[in-house]
C-alpha cells in the first residue's frame, strides 16, 4: 500500500550531526471529503515512548504508523495525533445496546454496593469505552495520505530537533571551551605549585641534615610523596575527553555517548581537584565542575 522504505530513506538523509529530543510536526491534508491533522510532539526520554491518538477507522494502519515514527526519531516522548474535521463523506455511528445496558447495570450495583444514591448514570455511560461504533471505512487512498502526512510530520519533527540541536551544540561548545581553557590555567598554577613543594622539601632537608635521618630512605620517601601530587596524567586525560566529546557530536545520535565521556570528564576533574592540594588550583577546579554540570543538563535533552 506505501512504500516506507523510500521515505524513511529521504528522513534519514536529512539527519544531522547533533539533535534534541525537543521537536514539534504537523501536516495536513484533506481525503475523501475530510480535514485530516497529523501532529506529533516530542520531549526528552532514555527510551522511545511513543502514544498515539487515532481515529477508530485508521487503527488499521498502527503498526505502519509505529514503524515510520520509530525509525526517524529514534527516541524520545513521543505522542502523535491523527484528527478529522469536516461532515462531508463521513459514516454514521452505531449504539451498542446491549453492552450500554451491561455497563449501566454494573454501575448501578456499584453505587448499592458504595451505598450512593442519586447518581446520574446518563453522563458516567457516554465515557464507557466501545460504547459507539462508527460505520465507516477508509478507503486506501485516504490511509495512504495520513501515512503520508505522518511521514511529514516527522520530517518537520526532526527539522525542528536539528535547529534545536545546533544551539544546544554551540552552549555545549562553550561550556566545553571554558573547562579546557580552565585546564591551561591549572597547567601554570601547578608550575607554581611544584616550585613552592620543592622549596618547602629543600627546607626539610636542611632542617634534617643536623639530625641523624637516613636520607637515602628520605629521598625515596620524598619521591614518592611527589608522585602522589602528580596531576600532569590526569590533566592529559582531561584533554584527550575533551577532544573526544567533541569529536562525538559530529555524530548521528551521540547522546549517550556524550553521557559516557562527561562522566571521565568529572573524574578526571575531581582528582585534578583532591591531588592537587592547593588552594588556587581548588578554586579553578569548581568553576570547572560549574561548567559541567551545565554541560550534563543540556546532555538530557541530546538525542
Amino acid at each position: 500500500m506505501f512504500n516506507i522504505g523510500l521515505l524513511l530513506l529521504y528522513l534519514k538523509k536529512n539527519d544531522t550531526m547533533l539533535q534534541s529530543m525537543t521537536g514539534f510536526g504537523k501536516a495536513s491534508a484533506r481525503s475523501n471529503g475530510k480535514n485530516i491533522d497529523v501532529e506529533i510532539r516530542s520531549l526528552n526520554s532514555k527510551q522511545l515512548d511513543l502514544g498515539l491518538r487515532l481515529p477508530y477507522i485508521y487503527h488499521y494502519i498502527e503498526a505502519e504508523i509505529r514503524t515510520i515514527v520509530s525509525e526517524a526519531l529514534d527516541r524520545g516522548k513521543v505522542d502523535l495525533f491523527v484528527n478529522i474535521s469536516g461532515t462531508e463523506g463521513r459514516g454514521k455511528a452505531s449504539l451498542n445496546k446491549e453492552l450500554a445496558k451491561q455497563y449501566y447495570h454494573q454501575l448501578k450495583e456499584l453505587g448499592k454496593v458504595v451505598n450512593e444514591k442519586n447518581v446520574q448514570y446518563l453522563p458516567l455511560l457516554l465515557k464507557m469505552p466501545d460504547l459507539f461504533k462508527s460505520e465507516e471505512v477508509a478507503s486506501k487512498e485516504e490511509l495512504k495520505t495520513v501515512l503520508s502526512l505522518v511521514t511529514k510530520a516527522a520530517g518537520l519533527v526532526q527539522s525542528f530537533r536539528q535547529k534545536e540541536g545546533n544551539a544546544l551544540k554551540k552552549d555545549i561548545e562553550s561550556h566545553l571551551k571554558v573547562i579546557e581553557n580552565s585546564e591551561i590555567e591549572i597547567s601554570k598554577l601547578d608550575g607554581k605549585r611544584i616550585e613552592k613543594l620543592r622549596e618547602r622539601l629543600l627546607a626539610k632537608v636542611n632542617e634534617l641534615k643536623e639530625h641523624n635521618v637516613d636520607m637515602n630512605r628520605f629521598e625515596q620517601e620524598m619521591i614518592y610523596y611527589i608522585e602522589k601530587l602528580d596531576i600532569n596524567e590526569e590533566r592529559i586525560r582531561l584533554r584527550t575527553h575533551c577532544n573526544h566529546f567533541r569529536e562525538i557530536t559530529k555524530e548521528n545520535n551521540g547522546g549517550r555517548k556524550l553521557g559516557f565521556i562527561v562522566q571521565e570528564i568529572g573524574r578526571e576533574i575531581n582528582t585534578i581537584g583532591s591531588k592537587a592540594n592547593d588552594a588556587d588550583i581548588q578554586k579553578v577546579v569548581i568553576g570547572m565542575k560549574d561548567e559541567l554540570e551545565k554541560i550534563k543538563e543540556q546532555l538530557l535533552n541530546i538525542l
